[in-house]
């Protein structure tokens, strides 16, 4: 497990670069085909430096994405990614802080998360569940990526160390526990559906809107 991603890491211009994309995309891609619907609009939220949101959008065309991050330096990378791709189904990237209490979206066909429940407050969580739920219709997907806390599976060590380094940069990140993730999303219409085990001690974790 490697640091977290920031919009200053490296990367040439305007484009930033998160190795871990290029690591996890295809996986990730493997398990989406199974879990979005097949056409749509996608709302990823914490898209990053909008390497994953170009990936995807070329693996589903089917599907509109809307790449969003809360941060300036992230939007314009989205932006220059986008713009070299030259996709027609990935839109211009919103600005969007997931703890905020309007969002700059009124509907989505499904929402992805990669790689923010832990690099966030938990606040952040709260409000993404808050927010997808006046997003999505019922049997909409929510989709989590990440390292995650599960009581009746042994932490990896590198993951022990990851949020170690989490805490001390920022005492309100760290790694979440599934349980506190599955709690918060039931007490916003969502439902628990399946989790599936990925590379490098990671999870994805599908929710259902009722």
């Amino acid at each position: 497990m490697t640091g977290p991603w920031m919009p200053s890491d490296g990367g040439e211009g305007d484009k930033r670069h998160a190795p871990a994309t290029l690591r996890n995309r295809d996986a990730i891609a493997a398990v989406l085909a199974d879990w979005l619907p097949v056409s749509g609009t996608v709302l990823e939220v914490a898209s990053g430096s909008g390497e994953h949101a170009v990936h995807f959008a070329a693996a589903f065309p089917k599907l509109c994405w809307r790449p969003s991050d809360p941060d300036p330096a992230a939007l314009v990378s989205i932006g220059a990614w986008s713009a070299e791709a030259g996709l027609p189904n990935i839109a211009a990237p919103l600005h969007l802080d997931a703890s905020a209490p309007d969002w700059p979206l009124g509907h989505a066909d499904a929402l992805l998360c990669i790689n923010m429940v832990h690099i966030s407050p938990w606040v952040a969580t709260l409000g993404l569940f808050a927010g997808a739920a006046r997003l999505l219709g019922p049997g909409a997907p929510l989709i989590l990526y990440g390292p995650y806390l599960e009581a009746d599976v042994a932490t990896a060590d590198s993951n022990l160390a990851f949020d170690e380094s989490l805490r001390s940069r920022n005492p309100d990140w760290g790694l979440r526990s599934v349980k506190a993730v599955v709690d918060a999303a039931a007490q916003h219409g969502f439902r628990f559906t399946e989790r599936r085990t990925m590379p490098a001690n990671n999870l994805m974790l599908l929710f259902m809107a009722v």
